[in-house]
């Protein structure tokens, strides 16, 4: 029977696997560097996007929004920052699909069909985690910051923020991509799941754990207050009851199919009812004589 699910295992020299390699590879810088040069371009304008944040807490404090550098290299290597952080955003679909185009000839048809999800799923989650980080964590974080600002006077001393550009683009960025692969954990999860490392009643048993490793996690990553710790600690543990329930999904539909195969499989291996042998074919010589009535 002719197999229903190919694979190409034509054996490959080394070389040639290593030419292929050089080949993705070549294609990833090149678009890596093409992303930097149009990011170097524009580096200006993203750093304002990510201090935009910070900017519109101090307008509505009544201050001027300002940033500084202290080294006379610092503002360039900013900018040369800036860029490679860029480009690595704009890089990352053509370095996903190399990846997949080395990888999927080793791969079943079905395995490419359980990986295409996963693959759809680790951008957006990624930029999920982002733009909730962007949008909801820097303006209540920043807030809490600029709080301890005071007026000096005639008696008291003032105190008043003078942000570096380094240290408020190592912060943000930090954040950003903490806060993007802390969000893939479904991915890694449901991943784990699937190949068999880890099942759900495993998750289950952890929970208790997993929330507290995720409160822990939160209390590292985000600055030193409760909300912002809580914008984080939170949505990781809906992604974690997430995971299990799409473990389980997941884990249900195979089992069904493997029901499914092995009921089909069973059916046809089993002999149907015998049938009764059919007469042989009677010959026109081979007909049974008539009885002849006795005489009279």
């Amino acid at each position: 029977m002719a197999e229903s699910n190919p694979i190409n295992d034509t054996p490959m020299p080394l070389m040639a696997h290593l030419t292929e390699l050089r080949k993705r590879l070549i294609w990833c810088l090149v678009t890596f560097a093409l992303a930097f040069v149009l990011c170097y371009h524009f580096s200006g304008d993203i750093y304002r996007f990510l201090a935009q944040p910070l900017a519109a807490i101090m307008r509505q404090r009544g201050e001027q929004p300002h940033l500084i550098y202290t080294a006379l290299y610092e503002a360039f290597f900013t900018h040369i920052r800036v860029a490679v952080f860029g480009a690595c955003f704009l890089a990352f679909p053509m370095i996903a699909i190399q990846a997949w185009i080395f990888i999927a000839p080793g791969l079943y048809q079905n395995e490419k069909k359980a990986f295409a999800p996963f693959l759809i799923a680790t951008p957006v989650l990624f930029l999920v985690g982002a733009a909730l980080a962007y949008y909801v964590v820097f303006p209540y974080a920043w807030e809490f910051f600029l709080s301890f600002q005071q007026s000096g006077g005639k008696d008291s001393m003032g105190i008043e923020l003078q942000a570096r550009v380094s240290e408020y683009l190592n912060l943000v960025t930090k954040m950003i991509l903490a806060f993007g692969i802390c969000f893939e954990l479904p991915v890694v999860l449901t991943l784990l799941v699937r190949v068999g490392l880890v099942s759900t009643a495993q998750l289950r048993k952890v929970r208790r754990y997993a929330y507290v490793a995720a409160f822990a996690i939160a209390a590292v990553i985000t600055p030193p207050d409760a909300i912002t710790m809580l914008t984080l600690a939170v949505p990781l543990i809906g992604l974690y009851e997430i995971s299990i329930l799409a473990a389980s999904l997941m884990q249900s539909h195979r089992r069904r199919l493997k029901d499914k195969a092995e009921a089909e499989a069973e059916t046809e291996a089993k002999p149907g009812p015998a049938k009764a042998p059919e007469p042989p074919e009677r010959l026109p010589h081979q007909a049974e004589a008539q009885p002849q009535p006795p005489p009279q």
